[in-house]
């Protein structure tokens, strides 16, 4: 087998086993300074927008887009929601 096929193989299966994709919402370790009108709450729910070397989030409560690396994000990031 040669190496690039091997390194192909590696790429196929980090995609197929990555814990989070294009739509799926995230909680962060701090919330976003803007606040929920119904509750009075900080916001902490984001929207992965974009999956690569970079990470983009989107606030779900006033579309802010945040764009980080995938290292700041893996330690900024909480738990997956949905």
């Amino acid at each position: 087998m040669s190496l690039a096929r091997l390194f192909y193989d590696i790429i196929e299966k980090e995609k197929e086993n990555s814990m989070y994709q294009v739509g799926n919402f995230v909680e962060m370790k701090k919330p976003h300074a803007c606040i929920i009108k119904s509750t009075g709450k900080k916001a902490n729910r984001w929207e992965i927008t974009r999956v690569g070397a970079d990470i983009k989030i989107k606030c779900s409560n006033c579309d802010h887009l945040v764009m980080m690396s995938r290292y700041d994000f893996e330690r900024k990031m909480n738990k997956i929601i949905d």
